[in-house]
């Protein structure tokens, strides 16, 4: 077992540096801990019957990081963790906590500049949901649970309400969604802050998500081609709209099917603008080292390196095109390099070959049109391109899906090669995906063992 953790330490502490892991220092430290954190000191304790590690490592002598617990998926490995400032620091405007006053300042004031944007009262709210009842709920959000309401004249309405995890970034980014206006962007009509509670009101997509037709095959048939393809040409829109059209560069950042709801109409609404970002322009890149969203849909670049720009919500703008074409669910193959997924691979090989109709969702049968299937599919994997300058601009988007008549600027290129036998070869690749308070690393080198190392964050940081 020494051994093992000898030869892990050795081959972490060659790759983590390529990782840019959060941060956090924790003020309520022990004495103990601080002792040894100042001396230098890593304390290892493992426990065999769960598989656990504690440990505490000082990178430099002013600033001690500590993960607390660092639960191992597999073999238990040494897991050292080193601060690098050039990959990226804590936003820790992100961390801020809630100050009630504030909010209500910040709600006030922009209630008084957006027509439509109004103070619901918080029993008002209650009533709606039957006391925030289980059987409202709509779904989960990464900073909240979404409750179905209707309002004493009878208009239904959704009701986020965010949870203790949530932050004052989180809630900020939702209320960018106020001085929105587009067809194809869900409309906040208000908000509600009553102790600790801190509540957002929407207007109520009838035919909830895209995800219940893509996910749940008896929905999937009521989608046909015209609807599908209609859904496609929303989103471009309002992706157009977020980058271009509404004075300012904003990135979602987490789009996917859960986070597109349908109307009455079946007209796509982009929805959960809570990692949504604010960029300076339209070439700009920011770092974060609070990565958010889906496997599958993060761009390369931002799930790897925490790196986002507009071309980030093109990635994933281009594996919702093939979900919706395809039905198919984009998985990252994680121990073999991948940092595109299989459908953007398969679908890839099958334009390639002249074969896309392999690629249409079985549902449709041979109820759609060839030409904007194959029209749709090449943009698609245009977007999903490995790099970011490769992507292009979704007003280019736009124009290519509008216009029978423009020819297509490129071919997409082949994605990377999946890594095989990487045992035997003398490669390395590091992937790391951050969900809620935990954090997932998978690191492929040439030791005899593929090192996965769970890290779960203090709950109290």
């Amino acid at each position: 077992m020494a051994d093992e953790l000898r030869a892990a330490q050795h081959e972490i502490d060659m790759f983590i540096r390529l990782i840019p892991l959060i941060s956090l220092v924790d003020n309520s430290t022990n004495s103990r801990r601080a002792k040894q954190a100042e001396e230098g000191v890593l304390s290892v304790v493992t426990d065999n019957s769960s598989s656990h590690i504690r440990s505490v490592l000082k990178p430099s002598p002013a600033r001690a990081l500590e993960f607390s617990e660092i639960k191992v998926q597999g073999a238990t490995e040494l897991c050292i963790v080193e601060e690098k400032t050039s990959v990226g620091k804590v936003n820790m405007q992100e961390q801020k906590i809630f100050n009630i006053e504030e909010l209500t300042e910040l709600c006030t004031r922009i209630e008084e500049t957006c027509v439509g944007f109004a103070k619901f009262n918080f029993f008002q709210i209650v009533d709606a949901t039957d006391n925030f009842s289980e059987r409202r709920i709509l779904g989960l959000g990464g900073f909240g649970t979404v409750y179905k309401g209707q309002l004493p004249n009878g208009l239904m309405i959704a009701i986020k309400r965010l949870d203790e995890h949530a932050t004052v970034f989180d809630f900020d980014s939702e209320l960018q969604l106020a001085k929105l206006q587009h067809a194809n962007l869900t409309r906040l009509l208000g908000w509600c802050i009553h102790g600790k509670e801190r509540i957002l009101v929407y207007e109520f997509m009838q035919n909830g998500s895209l995800d219940h037709y893509i996910s749940e095959r008896t929905k999937g048939q009521v989608l046909d081609w015209s609807k599908r393809f209609k859904i496609i040409t929303g989103l471009t829109e309002g992706l157009v709209y977020l980058h271009k059209g509404s004075m300012s560069c904003l990135v979602h950042r987490d789009l996917k099917p859960h986070n597109i709801l349908l109307d009455y109409n079946m007209s796509p609404k982009i929805a959960d603008f809570g990692s949504a970002r604010t960029l300076s322009s339209d070439v700009a890149e920011e770092r974060t080292s609070r990565v958010v969203g889906t496997s599958g849909y993060k761009a390369p670049e931002y799930a790897s390196q925490g790196v986002y720009s507009l071309k980030t919500d093109v990635f994933s703008f281009g594996i919702l095109v093939l979900v919706i074409i395809s039905g198919r669910k984009n998985t990252i193959l994680n121990k073999q390099g991948d940092t595109v997924g299989d459908l953007v691979r398969d679908a890839w090989h099958m334009w390639k070959d002249q074969r896309l109709h392999e690629l249409v969702d079985p549902l449709l049968g041979d109820r759609y049109e060839v030409a904007e299937i194959t029209r749709c599919a090449q943009v698609a994997l245009l977007c999903a391109q490995e790099d970011p300058a490769d992507r292009p601009a979704m007003t280019d988007v736009a124009a290519m899906l509008n216009s029978e008549n423009i020819s297509l600027p490129m071919e997409p290129k082949q994605p990377t090669a999946l890594i095989h036998g990487c045992a035997d070869r003398d490669t390395a690749s590091t992937y790391m995906s951050q969900s809620g308070r935990t954090i997932d690393i998978t690191i492929t080198s040439s030791a005899p063992m593929s090192t996965r190392v769970r890290i779960i964050l203090d709950p109290e940081v």
